[in-house]
């Protein structure tokens, strides 16, 4: 079996639910599902802002695995609302226009705190 790296955002969430940010397996990256909450735990108004800020932490788990966006192969989205479609999308499209990664989203009845609007995976090949 290929070395295992756990990679750790410093979420106050990974040691209590026991998860990684993202695990590297091989020349996979498996980066968990992420909300866009902020550094110092605020969370930013609207889909938009929360998609954009889900991919930076994206962005940064994938930096620290010796990977990047271009190397992301899909994108799981799931949504509190599908009438944000068009603001999660939006950022979507921007960080991923070009890449163009296989892509699934879906609405959920609700995301770990009603603040959240959106929560983005990534699966990325090095």
């Amino acid at each position: 079996m290929a070395p295992r790296r756990n990679i750790s955002s410093g979420s106050k969430w990974e040691p209590l639910l026991g998860y990684s940010r993202a695990v590297v397996a091989g020349n996979t990256v498996y980066v968990s599902g992420t909300v866009g909450a902020n550094a110092d735990g605020t969370i930013p108004e609207g889909a938009y802002a929360q998609t954009k800020r889900a991919l930076e932490i994206i962005r940064d788990a994938l930096a620290q695995a010796g990977a990047d966006l271009t190397n992301v192969v899909r994108t799981r989205l799931f949504m509190a609302d599908m009438g944000d479609f068009d603001a999660v999308a939006k950022a979507h499209g921007e960080v991923f226009g070009d890449i163009r990664p296989a892509t699934t989203i879906v609405e959920v009845s609700k995301l770990v705190d009603a603040a959240f609007v959106v929560e983005v995976e990534a699966l990325a090949v090095i």
